[in-house]
């Protein structure tokens, strides 16, 4: 501030008053520092939770192409085995009538 500017300030606001003022001002100043860096710090968090967020994704995505995969092979067993159980049903009941 220039001294004649300080000077018409000085005479027009009682110096009490400009000590408030100028205490509101750098209280100002500091909570925008703290709003400032709080949101630098909510970005890095935002940035950090999308980036668990798209990896928990993959993982998810990964385990139900799996569960498909488990679901199918499942299928594939119990088709076979039963398969093999009819086929030893089949050899059971021929031996009995051979036996007959």
């Amino acid at each position: 501030m220039s001294v004649k500017t300080e000077e018409e300030v000085s005479a027009q606001v009682p110096a009490e008053d400009f000590q408030a003022l100028e205490e509101k001002v750098y209280r100002t100043i500091e909570l925008y520092k703290a709003a400032k860096e709080a949101r630098a710090t909510a970005e890095r968090d935002v940035k950090r939770l999308r980036e668990q967020l798209e990896e928990r994704e993959e993982q998810n995505d990964a385990m139900r192409r799996e569960l498909v995969q488990l679901r199918k092979d499942r299928e594939d067993i119990r088709s076979r085995v039963e398969k093999m159980l009819s086929q030893m049903d089949s050899l059971t009941h021929e031996h009995e009538k051979a036996a007959s």
